[in-house]
């Protein structure tokens, strides 16, 4: 018990850094989305801008651009949604909430995970949901393996973290996404 009038004491170990939890945005998606991309949970740089995928260095809006055959790095950001949604492609994250410090996915922890499979029941026109990189795919394939008439997709990671495979190599596999819109 502490004395009445004392400063609390703190339990946590000298040197430690308190991590906060970090959330995810709300799902973008509508009635018309045919495939549901799945992050894991936003990067510092997304979050701080309230933005899917704002680090500049991510590939992602450069991959999805070439899926599609536009241009979205150029577009600003609300045009971006616009014109992904116009395609039937909708966006979420697999993890709702961890705690992370920094914005590397090997450094995720205490994970509470997206509803994931109340979303996808909503969406009567989904036919597929692809997984940016290995940590969403982790989180989100068993969730919503068997629960619907959709593929499952696997896609390596748009992370400048995952720097494993070129622009090219990544592309390759994203492409695939073309056959479900």
């Amino acid at each position: 018990m502490e004395p009445v009038g004392s400063e609390p004491r703190s339990h946590k170990p000298a040197g430690a850094t308190l991590i906060e939890r970090k959330a995810s945005f709300a799902p973008i998606v509508d009635a018309r989305t045919r495939v549901l991309i799945l992050g894991s949970l936003p990067g510092e740089a997304s979050l701080a801008a309230g933005r899917y995928y704002a680090n500049p260095r991510n590939q992602f809006w450069r991959l999805l651009g070439a899926v599609i055959g536009h241009d979205l790095a150029s577009l600003e950001y609300e045009q971006r949604l616009a014109t992904v949604i116009e395609h039937g492609i909708g966006l979420w994250d697999s993890i709702g909430s961890a705690t992370r410090k920094g914005s590397l996915d090997t450094a995720i922890r205490n994970i509470a995970p997206n509803a994931l499979a109340g979303l996808v029941a909503t969406l009567p026109a989904l036919r597929a949901v692809a997984f940016n990189g290995a940590k969403s795919a982790g989180i989100g394939a068993p969730q919503l393996a068997g629960t619907g008439a959709f593929e499952l997709l696997r896609l390596p990671s748009s992370s400048p973290a995952h720097a494993a495979l070129c622009f090219e190599a990544k592309l390759e596999q994203w492409i695939s996404l073309r056959k479900f819109l």
